[in-house]
């Protein structure tokens, strides 16, 4: 047994010996490809907005709220789903996030959501943290689907061209600080400046 062993270890000491460079260069091709299709299966996945509302604290809070509004129903039948808005396109941008998101599994695993109730508690928080992120980021996921420079301005009404026309081409403002809320209802803003 312990022969065995020694010429397994030999084997994994020193494989070229054994096996051509040409079949070691294609074994690792294979089993790149085959991790990396696997890999970007599971972040497909993860980036469906039937995986986002497969827990019940998504699905019976937020989702809820969704369906009333314009993102999920409207005129033109275009719809935003929970990706659209809480992941990025770009592939970089899309795996930091996932990165931060995996500390929402703890929320889940650790049940600090949920009731309607926790939920609730933590509204505030949660929504305070995804503003963060999207004024951090300039609105991105906003600016995949409603882009600056094809905006029609004589079609909105005066305030909304004023607001848009000044402060967002101006660069002081983003999409997130005049739009809280709009597809979810907002936390309790008790104390909060211009609410």
């Amino acid at each position: 047994m312990l022969d065995k062993l020694k010429k397994v270890w030999q084997v994994l000491k020193r494989p070229s010996i054994h096996y051509s460079l040409g079949f070691l260069t294609l074994g690792g091709f294979v089993a790149g490809v085959i991790f990396w299709g696997g890999f970007n299966t599971a972040l497909e996945a993860t980036n469906q907005e039937a995986f986002c509302i497969s827990c019940h604290e998504m699905e019976n809070n937020v989702y809820q709220e969704l369906q009333s509004t314009i993102h999920f129903s409207n005129r033109s039948g275009v719809r935003a789903t929970c990706p659209d808005c809480h992941v990025p396109h770009e592939w970089t941008d899309k795996i930091a996030r996932k990165m931060q998101a995996s500390k929402e599994v703890w929320g889940k695993i650790f049940g600090t959501i949920n009731t309607r109730e926790k939920f609730e508690a933590k509204r505030r928080e949660l929504a305070e943290h995804e503003w963060d992120r999207l004024k951090a980021n300039d609105s991105l996921e906003c600016r995949n689907c409603h882009n600056f420079d094809y905006m029609d301005f004589t079609r909105q009404s005066t305030r909304a061209s004023n607001m848009h026309s000044t402060s967002l081409a101006s660069g002081e403002k983003t999409c997130i600080d005049c739009h809280k809320g709009i597809a979810h209802q907002l936390p309790d803003m008790e104390g909060v400046e211009g609410f």
